[in-house]
């Protein structure tokens, strides 16, 4: 038993290290946090672990060394996997995991969080993070809430167990929690397509409202809004990670059992623009792309079973009732000229060059001159400063 508390202590005070390594230092109210609130306390026995592209289990009790050294990798830790079913025929897939240490920290500075705040987090996963901020703030100052009913009750166990009192309520967090609002803080530990304005609502003029970003292009960034007197919220994206989506948000749409029909007749054109620079090129580019197109997805075919096409990126929205698709191929040959086929209402691949050619005259903009303002009527993308007026046209 001695050694093993030993081992934990010399993984802990190393992880200690590489976070204030990766951050560049840590706030001292923040370091008495990591301490009353050991990440390996709030972790499963299973956890899982990506080896090779494969997910494979890591029990405690069979592999205590490899469980431990997981625990207090500056990495992300797979808590559970495909909603807490067993795995079966779609495989294995994860659904809720303990992020990265240096993210968790750089988000919780980024909060800026002061005695006496009240604040509510989304999504309490394993219960760590709702961990350090009790420490930080006490028990009865924090909020978090989770939708999978299984990992809610051993959150709110563990974190009992381990000294610290935030309630916990099984809920979606997109509807917050309006029992101890207005907050002064709200933090997501989910990304978000659609800023929940539950959020907004119940926040005081002031709040500062922290979560990770997503979008059906690219999963990347955070974005950190503040609540306004006139109940909008705006602020900037920050280029830092990607989490697992909010569960409400997700979207299950298949090409070919969803969009595309053998009785379609698409348009058919032809683009100099690579398929490849608004796909796998620099994130700056990617992220401008997604965050103007909104609801636009992507994804590759290497081996179409077409004549004359190498490889194919299809194009398609996260609503399937917009009947709307795009795919563009390449020969194997050219390299500026490629073959565009658009279908429905919206014409996909004219919207994907009009962002990327927006996005190059602005300056090729990395995630930090984005930003974005949320209303009741919906959110909109800006670059650079909130515009002076949002009308409904202008919301995604």
């Amino acid at each position: 038993m001695r050694g093993t508390r030993e081992k934990a202590e010399v993984a802990k005070q190393s992880l200690l290290r590489a976070i204030k390594g990766d951050l560049g230092s840590l706030a001292p109210e923040w370091e008495r946090a990591f301490v009353a609130a050991p990440r390996h306390r709030f972790l499963p026995s299973l956890i899982w672990l990506d080896v090779k592209d494969r997910w494979v289990p890591c029990v405690r009790e069979k592999e205590p060394g490899r469980w431990l050294e997981a625990a207090y990798a500056n990495s992300p830790v797979v808590t559970q996997v495909n909603d807490g079913r067993p795995p079966g025929a779609d495989g294995v897939w994860p659904s809720s995991s303990a992020s990265a240490p240096s993210i968790v920290f750089r988000m919780l500075e980024m909060l800026d969080i002061h005695d006496g705040m009240r604040l509510l987090e989304i999504g309490t996963g394993s219960g760590w993070n709702a961990g350090l901020l009790a420490a930080r703030l006490g028990g009865d100052r924090v909020t978090s809430v989770e939708v999978d009913r299984a990992l809610a009750e051993r959150a709110r166990d563990v974190l009992a167990e381990n000294g610290h009192g935030p309630l916990v309520v099984f809920a979606d967090g997109a509807e917050g929690y309006s029992g101890r609002a207005p907050y002064d803080r709200i933090v997501s530990t989910c990304s978000v397509r659609r800023v929940p304005y539950a959020w907004v609502e119940q926040s005081r003029p002031g709040t500062v409202v922290l979560t990770p970003w997503d979008n059906p292009w690219f999963c990347y960034g955070l974005l950190r809004l503040v609540v306004a007197e006139d109940g909008t919220a705006s602020g900037r994206f920050a280029p830092h990670s990607a989490f697992m989506l909010m569960r409400g948000q997700r979207s299950d749409i298949r090409l070919f059992r969803d969009l595309v029909r053998d009785e379609h007749r698409p348009d058919e054109s032809f683009t100099g623009l690579s398929p490849w620079k608004v796909t796998t090129s620099d994130r700056s580019a990617r992220f401008g792309v997604g965050l103007w197109l909104g609801d636009v997805w992507h994804a590759w075919d290497e081996d179409p079973e077409e004549n004359g096409a190498e490889a194919r990126l299809w194009l398609a929205t996260t609503d399937a009732s917009s009947g709307s698709w795009a795919a563009v191929d390449w020969d194997g040959k050219q390299k500026d000229r490629f073959r565009v086929r658009q279908y429905g209402p919206r014409r996909l691949w004219d919207e994907t060059e009009a962002a990327y050619q927006r996005w190059r005259a602005a300056g090729d903009p990395g995630p930090e001159r984005f930003g974005l303002t949320v209303t009741r009527d919906g959110q909109v993308p800006w670059i650079d400063r909130p515009p002076t007026g949002i009308g409904r046209a202008t919301l995604v």
